[in-house]
């Protein structure tokens, strides 16, 4: 008996029956290889701007999407994510494989893809916290300050959050 992994898809994000985001770093993967491909192909006649145009259009924003939701994802569906990058940046720039990207993402002042997803998420959060975001996220954020039994701790002068504790280690607790 072989076991059957089932995939839903809502609003363009994979989502498998483990919650691991496999089939969403897969399906992204393999769309921003073929486009990455296409442009390729027609890299030599574009100009720097143009070809880094196309490919934050085509490729960067498909990795970003929705990126926050893959806060503790596997380092190796990370590293996955971040070989698009990598070949996003050498194709922007006409390097080869070998070359190292670290001076190629300071110059496209790109960040990695943990330091999206991190990102992503602290924009959330600062959106939340002054009323920029649905209600839905501000009530699920409470500083230290507003819990009652915290309120004379030291950090309850800081902008510090309450973790909430949870009773299973799962994706992003």
């Amino acid at each position: 008996m072989t076991h059957m992994v089932r995939t839903e898809q809502n609003l363009g994000v994979y989502i498998d029956a483990d919650v691991t985001m496999s089939a969403h770093v897969t399906a992204v993967v393999k769309a921003c290889y073929a486009t990455l491909r296409q442009i390729r192909s027609v890299s030599r006649s574009l100009t720097r701007t143009t070809l880094l145009t196309l490919v934050q259009a085509l490729v960067v924003t498909k990795v970003e999407y929705c990126s926050s939701i893959l806060a503790g994802i596997s380092g190796q569906l990370l590293q996955r994510l971040q070989s698009v990058l990598n070949a996003a940046a050498r194709l922007v720039f006409l390097a080869r494989k070998s070359e190292h990207v670290t001076p190629l993402f300071r110059e496209l002042h790109w960040l990695k893809v943990l330091e999206r997803i991190q990102f992503r998420l602290c924009v959330l959060a600062y959106r939340s916290l002054n009323g920029m975001a649905t209600s839905y996220f501000a009530e699920t954020l409470n500083l230290t300050a507003d819990v009652g039994s915290r309120r004379r701790l030291l950090s309850a002068s800081t902008s510090t959050l309450v973790v909430p504790s949870t009773q299973r280690i799962t994706l992003a607790d």
